[in-house]
C-alpha cells in the first residue's frame, strides 16, 4: 500500500475545517452541527485506521511517514511525522473521540454554546500533538487542545465545575509557561527544536552547557509531567475530571495519555543509549515518581464514594504505570505498557460514561435539560411484591420476576469495566498487567540473556498487585452499594445513544482479549523502533522538499 504524504496532515485539517463550518452555521442548526461533527469525526477516525493499517505493513524505517506542510526541509521547516506509535495513539483518540459524542449527542451538547466546534478543535489538537515532530509545534498543537479543554470544561456550568475548572486553567497555564521556558533554554543550548535534529545535537553539547540541557529538559518534563498526573503535581486532575460532564471526562481520559505520549517520545529521542553523558538522564525519576503515584491513587481510591472520582483516581494510576514502565528503558516492557495503555484508555472513557448512568439511576430520574426526550420505554414494573403479601409467608411473590433490562446493562457493564480497569482475568486488563509483570521478571526480555530483577523492579511489581487489590476493593463495595443493596427507585431512562459507546468501548476492550497477539506484536514494534532512534532520524532528516515548477525552469535555463 502506498501513502500519500497529504493523508498524514489530514487529521489535522478535517477537524479544523469542520470547526470552522460549525461556527459559521451559529447555534441555530445543533441537530446538523452534531450529525457534521460525528460525520466529521467518523471520518477522521477512518484516516487514522488507513495511517496504521500503513504502519503495520511496512518495516522500518519504511514505516515512518514524514510530510513537510511548508515545502522546506527538516530541521528548518514544520514536519509531521506518522510511525506505529502515533499511529496508535491517533486510532485510539479517534475511538474515544466518536464514542464521547455520540454520548453527548443524547442532551450533553445542548447544555451550552460551541460544544460541537469546542469538540473539533480539541481533537486537533490531540492529533496535532501526536503528528508534530518539532517542540515549538508541539507546544501550538498543546495551547490549541488546552484552549479547546477549558471551554469544554466549563460546559454545563455549574458551581463545583466552574471551581474545578478555573483551578484546572490556572494550573495549565502556568505548564504553558514551564514549557516555553524548558523549550528555550533547550533552544538556546542546541540550536534547534526539531526533534530530530535535537537527537543528534544532544550527545554533542558540551560539557560546559549539559547542566543548561538538564535544567531545561527538566522544567520541560515538569510540563509534561503535570498533564501527564505525576505525583505531587497531579492534584488538580481528580477534581476536574470529576466535575467535568461526562462525554468531557471521557474524551479528557486520553489527554493525560498525551503527557505520557510526549515524556515517551522525547526521552526515546533525546536521552537514548546514543545520548552519550545524557544518555538514560531523568530515568530513575520516572520510576520513583511513578511509584509515587500509584501509592497516592491507590489509597486515595480505597476513601472514593463516587464513581466519577474512582475513574478519575484510576487514569492516576495507570499513568504512574506508564511513567515507571518507561524509566526502565526496556523495549520488551515498553511493548508491555503499549498495550496496557490501549486497553486501560477504553475501559476508563467507557467508566466515565457509565458514572453518569449509575448516579442517574439514585436522582429521581427526571431529564434534567429537557422533558420531552426520546428515551427507550421503561421495561418492567418495580420489583416490589404487590402490596398486602408478606414475602415471609408467601415467596412465590418474587420468583420469576426478572430485573429491568436498564440495570442489567448497567450491572453487567459496570462488571466488564471493573475487570479492565482493575486488571482481572479473563479480560485484556490481565493481559497487559500479566504482560508489564512478565517483562520486569526478564529484563532482557524472552530468549536473551536475563539480568537480576532489580530492586525497581519487585517494587513496581508488587505495586502492580496491591494497586490492583485496592481497586478491586473499591470497585466490589461501589458496586454492592449501587447494584446490590435494595433501593426503592425506578430503573433509570437510557437514550440508544448514551447506550451504544459504552457497548463499543467495552466491545472493543472484550475484543482485545481475543486479538491480544496482533495488538502485542504491533506494541513490541512500536517498542523496538522508539528503541532504535536512528530510523526516526533518518526519516525525518532525510525527508527533501518537493522541488516546485520555478526551480525547474530555471534549472532548464541554466543548463546549456
Amino acid at each position: 500500500m502506498m501513502l500519500t504524504p497529504h493523508l498524514i496532515a489530514a487529521p489535522i485539517l478535517l477537524p479544523l475545517l469542520t470547526a470552522t463550518l460549525m461556527l459559521m452555521l451559529g447555534e441555530k442548526h445543533r441537530p446538523l452541527k452534531a450529525r457534521i461533527n460525528l460525520f466529521s469525526s467518523l471520518l477522521g477516525l477512518g484516516i487514522a485506521m488507513l495511517l496504521l493499517y500503513w504502519t503495520q505493513g511496512q518495516a522500518l524505517p519504511a514505516s515512518i511517514g514524514v510530510y513537510l506542510p511548508g515545502n522546506w526541509q527538516a530541521p528548518f521547516g514544520i514536519v509531521l511525522v506518522v510511525d506505529r506509535l502515533s499511529a496508535l495513539m491517533l486510532v485510539l483518540t479517534g475511538i474515544i473521540g466518536v464514542s464521547a459524542l455520540l454520548f453527548a449527542t443524547a442532551r450533553w451538547d445542548r447544555a451550552g454554546a460551541s460544544f460541537h466546534a469546542l469538540f473539533q478543535i480539541q481533537l486537533m489538537g490531540l492529533y496535532g500533538a501526536f503528528l508534530t515532530a518539532d517542540l515549538f509545534n508541539l507546544f501550538v498543537f498543546f495551547e490549541v487542545l488546552l484552549a479547546a479543554s477549558y471551554g469544554l470544561m466549563l460546559h454545563g456550568s455549574g458551581r463545583a465545575r466552574v471551581s474545578s475548572g478555573l483551578h484546572y486553567i490556572s494550573i495549565n497555564l502556568l505548564a504553558s509557561s514551564l514549557f516555553l521556558i524548558g523549550a528555550a533554554l533547550i533552544y538556546g543550548v542546541t540550536g534547534t527544536l526539531n526533534m530530530a535534529d535535537l537527537a543528534l545535537k544532544v550527545p554533542l553539547v558540551p560539557e560546559a552547557d549539559r547542566g543548561l540541557l538538564h535544567a531545561g529538559a527538566g522544567i520541560l518534563a515538569v510540563a509534561f509531567l503535570a498533564k501527564a498526573g505525576m505525583w505531587p503535581l497531579n492534584f488538580w486532575l481528580v477534581p476536574a475530571y470529576s466535575a467535568a460532564s461526562a462525554p468531557v471526562a471521557a474524551l479528557f481520559a486520553i489527554m493525560t495519555k498525551v503527557g505520557v505520549y510526549t515524556i515517551l517520545r522525547l526521552w526515546t529521542l533525546l536521552f537514548s543509549g546514543q545520548a552519550g553523558a545524557s544518555a538514560y538522564f531523568g530515568g530513575d525519576w520516572l520510576i520513583y515518581g511513578g511509584m509515587a503515584t500509584i501509592v497516592c491513587a491507590a489509597i486515595a481510591i480505597l476513601a472514593a464514594q463516587r464513581l466519577e472520582r474512582m475513574a478519575s483516581l484510576s487514569i492516576l494510576v495507570s499513568a504512574g504505570i506508564l511513567l515507571s514502565a518507561i524509566g526502565f528503558a526496556q523495549p520488551n516492557l515498553v511493548g508491555a505498557a503499549l498495550f496496557y495503555l490501549v486497553s486501560s484508555t477504553l475501559a476508563l472513557c467507557a467508566l466515565f460514561l457509565l458514572a453518569e448512568l449509575i448516579e442517574r439511576s439514585r436522582s429521581a430520574n427526571e431529564p434534567s435539560l429537557e422533558d420531552d426526550l426520546d428515551v427507550l420505554p421503561r421495561p418492567l414494573e418495580s420489583l416490589q411484591p404487590p402490596k398486602g403479601i408478606n414475602l415471609d409467608d408467601e415467596q412465590k411473590a418474587v420468583i420469576g420476576q426478572v430485573i429491568p433490562w436498564t440495570m442489567a446493562f448497567l450491572g453487567l457493564s459496570f462488571i466488564a469495566c471493573t475487570l479492565l480497569v482493575v486488571g482481572m482475568p479473563p479480560l485484556s486488563g490481565f493481559i497487559g498487567k500479566l504482560g508489564l509483570m512478565s517483562a520486569l521478571l526478564n529484563p532482557q526480555g524472552l530468549g536473551e540473556s536475563v539480568e537480576p530483577v532489580s530492586n525497581q523492579a519487585w517494587g513496581l511489581l508488587a505495586l502492580l498487585i496491591l494497586s490492583g487489590l485496592a481497586s478491586l476493593i473499591a470497585f466490589s463495595r461501589l458496586g454492592i452499594q449501587r447494584f446490590w443493596t435494595p433501593q426503592e427507585r425506578p430503573s433509570p431512562l437510557l437514550r440508544p445513544s448514551e447506550c451504544l459507546p459504552i457497548i463499543v468501548l467495552l466491545g472493543l476492550g472484550i475484543a482485545l482479549t481475543f486479538k491480544a497477539e496482533p495488538l502485542l506484536r504491533y506494541t513490541q514494534e512500536a517498542a523496538a523502533g522508539l528503541n532504535n532512534p536512528e530510523h526516526y532520524v533518518m526519516s525525518v532528516l532525510g525527508t527533501r522538499a518537493v522541488p516546485g515548477p520555478k526551480a525547474d525552469s530555471a534549472l532548464t535555463e541554466v543548463q546549456p
